[in-house]
């Protein structure tokens, strides 16, 4: 009987990986470093190594499995399975990731970008249970997005929608995106966001302030440390932490007034600073909705944490295997 699946998440450091039922019980769960060495051609083959590893130790069958679901960070092809551009895996040429599995698992296999991944997770059992429209943004080093629509991941033409940290939110375009344009979501609403508008803030900024101080010293002040010093009352913290939540706020209104999701919600490292951004965020959010969609409960914040891949690429399976 094909009572469970396997879930993987693949990051640049390390693989997360877990047996989990279709109920959504974490079984198993273990992770693999990830060798990025020699253009990273260990990965794929270790992920196999320790997978059948793992179903021979806990005198599992193949044929237990619905399927196997990945999440991989760079430019994924989910028809053909591939990856490209994953450059923090060293994979800078094209990776055939569903073949390499073909050949080794009676297995059906299937992958996803990490974001839109995430995105599942959350809807299917964090933060968004429940909600068959469901938005994900994950605020870490940059932003990334995933879009949940009566249940379906949207992909786009080309696989490119969900690219929520590209927005262009910042119209007078301070500061330089790594896509190539400027005033992108990312660049003010991230954790390096955050840090370019306190730099931009302390050039300006004459009061007294203990982080602004540390920052003009050139000590190694980190996004946390800015949500910090706003939570003790820090008035320079408190107006770049204002000034981020203005620009996040104002992107999910957006998001809200187009497809008027269930819920949005608000992962990543930066989201850990709870429900003191949330709150901030949820302000501007009200004040930018349309009337008729607003909701008090739309903003949440994730509750899966390091799991949401685990679950999102389980969850991809599923949905996959109800459509084949």
């Amino acid at each position: 009987m094909k009572d469970k699946i396997i879930g993987i998440d693949l990051g640049g450091t390390s693989a997360k990986m877990a047996i989990i039922s279709l109920t959504g019980e974490v079984l198993e769960k273990w992770s693999v470093s990830t060798n990025i060495l020699e253009e990273g051609t260990h990965i794929v083959p270790n992920l196999i190594e320790s997978l059948k590893e793992r179903i021979e130790l806990y005198k599992m069958k193949e044929t237990d499995f619905l399927g196997i679901g990945m999440g991989s960070p760079g430019k994924v092809d989910a028809d053909a399975k591939t990856v490209i551009g994953a450059y923090n895996l060293n994979w800078s040429t094209l990776q055939e990731i569903g073949k390499a599995f073909g050949e080794k698992f009676d297995i059906p296999f299937f992958i996803e970008n990490d974001a839109n991944i995430a995105a599942l997770g959350e809807q299917w059992r964090g933060a968004g249970e429940g909600a068959l429209d469901c938005i994900t943004v994950t605020l870490g080093t940059g932003v990334g997005g995933g879009v949940v629509v009566n249940g379906q991941l949207v992909r786009g033409v080309n696989g490119a929608a969900g690219e929520i940290g590209h927005l262009t939110i910042d119209t007078e375009g301070h500061f330089d995106c790594t896509c190539g344009k400027k005033g992108c979501l990312e660049t003010v609403a991230s954790a390096t966001g955050i840090m370019h508008l306190a730099r931009k803030f302390a050039q300006e900024y004459v009061g007294d302030s203990e982080v602004k101080a540390q920052l003009d010293d050139g000590a190694d002040v980190n996004s946390k440390d800015i949500f910090d010093a706003a939570k003790e009352g820090d008035y320079f913290a408190l107006q770049v932490v204002d000034r981020f939540a203005h620009y996040l706020g104002l992107a999910c209104s957006h998001l809200a007034n187009t497809l008027n999701p269930s819920k949005i919600v608000l992962a990543g490292g930066v989201a850990l600073a709870g429900d003191f951004l949330l709150n901030k965020v949820n302000e501007q959010f009200m004040g930018y909705c349309f009337p008729q969609i607003r909701n008090n409960e739309t903003l949440v914040l994730a509750k899966l944490g390091n799991d949401a891949g685990i679950m999102g690429a389980a969850q991809l399976v599923k949905l996959q295997s109800v459509e084949g």
